[in-house]
């Protein structure tokens, strides 16, 4: 029969209790999260591991969460077990290099490419002129610039990890925090070091990281709106990322640990 009770007040009755079935139940309804957030995250790793594997790595962290859990410090348990699989992802991803270096010839080749065709035409080109010139298929161009973006962005999120391991934080920018003075103070100087980082970027910069990140437009859509080819804007977001990341190291005083996945 199946069981009515809400996830929250099955998770209340699991912290009283400690019961194994009710602990099974709840792994059982939570799994989807999981699965969600292997997929979406899937270019990250599957150069060196399967969804499988990390969808089982997934579950160990959710079950550890369920122990973990303490609603009246953290956010919704949804929002913390989401963190927890997301770092365990990106602390895998941390020990590979996962942009393999044929990627990252092939985007020197496209940027070399476009910067030649801008200064012989005075005009930007499309992915699709780009592609054409270098005899490469659309959908690879497309696929070497979004394993670079990503790379990026992953980079940024070691970092904003660590700094929250760091300060004992348990989250970044969107935490419910539970009003300790202690922790609404780190969240509130990281908020503030993060501004700084992004106001100390040039312009050009700054204006890629909030189309990208706050406007939430692609690169293509980026491109269009500042008049530039693809490549060009891939690599002012690497840039961007790359300084935002040495100011927080700097300013948060990080160390970072294992090896750098973005050297764009």
């Amino acid at each position: 029969m199946e069981d009515s009770r809400t996830n929250e007040e099955l998770l209340a009755l699991y912290q009283e209790t400690g019961s194994a079935e009710i602990k099974r139940e709840l792994t059982l309804r939570y799994l989807y999260i999981v699965k969600s957030i292997a997929v979406q995250m899937r270019d990250v790793y599957l150069g060196f591991t399967q969804v499988e594997d990390i969808i089982n790595e997934g579950v160990i962290v959710l079950m550890k969460a369920l122990d973990k859990y303490d609603a009246g410090k953290n956010a919704k348990f949804e929002t913390y077990v989401s963190r927890r699989i997301h770092g365990m992802i990106i602390d895998i991803a941390r020990k590979q290099d996962w942009v393999p270096r044929t990627v990252r010839k092939s985007f020197k080749e496209i940027q070399d490419k476009a910067a030649e065709m801008y200064s012989r035409t005075g005009t930007m080109s499309s992915v699709e002129e780009i592609a054409k010139e270098l005899d490469m298929p659309v959908d690879k161009l497309q696929d070497v610039m979004g394993k670079i973006n990503l790379s990026s962005v992953l980079s940024l999120d070691m970092v904003m990890e660590e700094t929250q391991e760091k300060q004992k934080v348990s989250g970044l920018l969107s935490l419910d925090f539970a009003g300790q003075p202690e922790e609404k103070y780190l969240e509130n100087e990281f908020r503030q070091v993060l501004k700084d980082g992004i106001n100390s970027l040039k312009e050009k910069e700054k204006l890629v990281v909030s189309l990208y990140y706050v406007e939430e437009l692609n690169m293509k859509e980026i491109a269009s709106v500042m008049e530039v080819s693809e490549p060009r804007i891939s690599q002012i977001h690497a840039n961007a990322i790359r300084k935002l990341k040495e100011y927080l190291q700097k300013e948060m005083h990080i160390e970072t640990k294992g090896k750098e996945n973005a050297h764009v």
